[in-house]
């Protein structure tokens, strides 16, 4: 799983028919330097599907992948990045290292 900042949203006019009525959200990864500094995200945007609301300017946890179609087994639906949860506070301990 990883963490992204969500910048805005997805307005389809077309989509795949077991995606009739999803909401997608543009969202920017963070790197673990990033979450240790504090500082704002820097990965690259992508389109995250969304179902439980989260808005602009807020954290999400979202997987990738296999994982990201996951929730929907058995049915089978064209997702690559999913809206695990909503963040309220993320804390990064100091690496030992």
């Amino acid at each position: 799983m990883r963490i992204a900042e969500v910048i805005g949203s997805v307005t389809l006019s077309r989509v795949h028919p077991t995606l009739v009525g999803a909401r997608w959200v543009i969202g920017v990864p963070f790197s673990l330097k990033a979450l240790r500094e504090g500082s704002g995200p820097d990965g690259e945007d992508l389109v995250i599907y969304d179902d439980l609301g989260a808005g602009v300017g807020g954290r999400i946890g979202f997987s990738e992948g296999a994982e990201a179609a996951a929730p929907f087994h058995p049915k089978k639906k064209p997702v690559d990045a999913y809206c695990a949860c909503i963040l309220d506070q993320v804390i990064v301990s100091p690496s030992d290292s």
